[in-house]
């Protein structure tokens, strides 16, 4: 059977479509890019939003229209929240909730009579990666938040922490590398969280595969900025383990903060990236921020852009604060109306794009050792420009021949000029 798989939202996600293409491949059937094609479609939903709920649905109905005869099972968090509703879209087949995800291959192949035909034959460089091309895979570590931060439905819809075993990771990374991955990415609900319900920690996973693997290059998806384990920042003497940290700080004033639930403070995030940029050389901090939350004054927008302009960023996901049945946050007083919401989000993308420049214009004439990707623009007849990623998560072009191949390859370049938020890149 071709099987086509969809995901909205996190890296998590990602992560769990790669594990799902893997068990389905193992049964027998194939994965297939083409969706009009398939004969089955798993769709992992989001729910971190009400436009991400909005997106579910429409990607589910837009699904069943373009691929009547397929058969649709909906995973992830509007499927567990929102089951009910979900069920009742037109072509879906079968819901599986988040508690059942690892199970999910096996669901379907059983609820919806699926033949299955072990290939016992396949080797491990036959599974395709599909979400992010060969160079690149993801790897869930972790499941579920022990903490219930006032905005957050995730943790609701995730369900309690569940840590993957350091031995399993390792062998999973070994099995990547065999394929040819020159870049693993951790990913999880709670991903500081790692190990607290098996007696260990995220140091002591990073230090396992550092020890335990050969991959090129590591990296971490967000972080909550409490969870830092002890001597975090040592680990990043080793060259695999990548530059940047994507550290969620939600808001700069710590009025809002307390009303989020949120366990640390701006003086205390403040010292970490300061710990982060003393130890760890041109490492990138990434951030999210959510505007507009309930009872945020003027005042505290005002702290809140400050403190945000103070610390500099290299790129900040912004979220416009949208009500979520079942979170804390949606019986708070003195919702903002949008018309500011709007006003605020307009105002800190100026400011994100700003530093983003400025991050970028820092890392101009120096040379990195570039992860080049499968994307590609014709230049002209005997020349095309690839795209790739620095350490630190910087996008990068290069022009090269024609008869030149960089993808899934590492070398070193140095930037030369900014175009489009891109350094444009001299090969060495």
């Amino acid at each position: 059977m071709l099987v086509h798989l969809r995901t909205l939202g996190c890296r998590l996600n990602e992560a769990e479509l790669e594990s799902w293409a893997q068990a389905f491949q193992n049964a027998g059937h194939k994965i297939t890019r083409e969706q009009n094609k398939a004969q089955l479609i798993i769709v992992n939903s989001c729910a971190v939003t009400q436009d991400a709920v909005r997106k579910s649905r429409q990607l589910i109905r837009r699904i069943h229209r373009n691929n009547p005869n397929a058969k649709i099972v909906v995973s992830g968090c509007y499927a567990t929240l929102e089951a009910d509703e979900a069920a009742e879209l037109l072509g879906v087949d079968l819901i599986v909730s988040n508690q059942d995800k690892g199970r999910l291959v096996e669901l379907a192949i059983a609820e919806l009579d699926i033949p299955s035909m072990p290939v016992m034959s396949t080797e491990p460089a036959e599974i395709s990666l599909f979400s992010r091309g060969r160079q690149r895979a993801f790897i869930k570590i972790q499941d579920g938040c022990r903490y219930r931060c006032t905005f957050c439905i995730v943790t609701v819809a995730r369900g309690d922490e569940r840590s993957t075993s350091i031995e399993q990771i390792v062998r999973d990374i070994n099995n990547f590398v065999a394929q040819g991955v020159k870049e693993v990415i951790l990913t999880g609900v709670h991903l500081g969280g790692y190990g607290s319900d098996i007696d260990h920690n995220l140091a002591d996973l990073i230090q396992a595969i550092l020890d335990q693997t050969t991959v090129p290059r590591l990296r971490l998806g967000s972080l909550e900025p409490w969870d830092l384990p002890e001597n975090f920042f040592a680990l990043f003497s080793n060259p695999r383990l990548m530059p940047h940290l994507h550290l969620p700080l939600q808001s700069g004033s710590d009025s809002v903060l307390k009303r989020m639930a949120r366990r640390c403070k701006t003086a205390e995030f403040q010292l970490i990236v300061q710990q982060a940029r003393a130890k760890v050389p041109n490492i990138n901090i990434t951030t999210d921020i959510i505007v507009g939350f309930p009872g945020e004054t003027a005042q505290e927008w005002q702290e809140s852009f400050d403190f945000i302009k103070q610390i500099g960023f290299g790129n900040i996901h912004i979220f416009t604060y949208s009500t979520r049945r079942g979170t804390k946050a949606a019986t708070l007083p003195d919702p903002v109306q949008q018309t500011i919401k709007k006003q605020r989000s307009q105002q800190l993308h100026q400011l994100a794009e700003q530093m983003k420049k400025n991050f970028l214009i820092q890392n101009l004439g120096g040379s990195q050792d570039i992860l080049w990707e499968g994307q590609k623009e014709e230049i002209d007849a005997t020349k095309h420009k690839v795209f790739g990623y620095t350490p630190n998560y910087l996008r990068v072009a290069t022009i090269i021949d024609n008869s030149e191949i960089l993808e899934n390859t590492i070398s070193p370049a140095i930037s030369r000029e900014i175009t489009d938020n891109t350094l444009i890149t001299e090969l060495i």
